[in-house]
């Protein structure tokens, strides 16, 4: 299974010359913690999140009203393809502190966003699953039928 098949599709975005505090305003309108800064060509420039407010924002004293997005958003963060089997985003998330992957086509441009909810929901399908053929096969079960 593929990244694209289990990646959120609707990403909310950010421009890097607003404020953090119209930014996290988004969030909190929106109930997300990520926000995607877009280039013109709407590739992931940078991503600010829930907790680069509160440590670049809040905890350094900065004023939410005029610091940017572009002065505390981190630049340039790790992609996946949509098309990459979801075993390497484990291993690629796992690799560094990444909870949220911006997932990009072909052209490097931006079509979702996988986190790791996403991959334990996925996970937990198919647990759920495989607990259900295994209960199916139990010799006591086999034996009702």
């Amino acid at each position: 299974m593929t990244v694209g098949r289990i990646c959120v599709r609707e990403v909310d975005t950010a421009e890097p010359h607003e404020t953090v505090q119209a930014a996290a305003d988004r969030m909190n309108a929106r109930n997300v913690g990520t926000l995607v800064v877009l280039s013109p060509g709407g590739q992931p420039l940078g991503i600010l999140t829930d907790r680069d407010l509160a440590v670049r924002v809040v905890g350094k004293g900065r004023d939410p009203y005029t610091t940017t997005v572009g002065d505390v958003m981190t630049l340039f963060p790790k992609t996946i393809h949509e098309d990459t089997p979801i075993e390497q985003a484990i291993s690629l998330m796992r690799s560094g502190p990444f909870r949220r992957l911006p997932v990009v086509d072909h052209s490097g441009k931006l079509v979702g966003m996988l986190s790791i909810d996403d991959i334990l929901d996925l996970l937990a399908e198919e647990f759920k699953e495989i607990g259900a053929l295994l209960k199916a096969e139990r010799p006591d079960v086999l034996a009702e039928s």
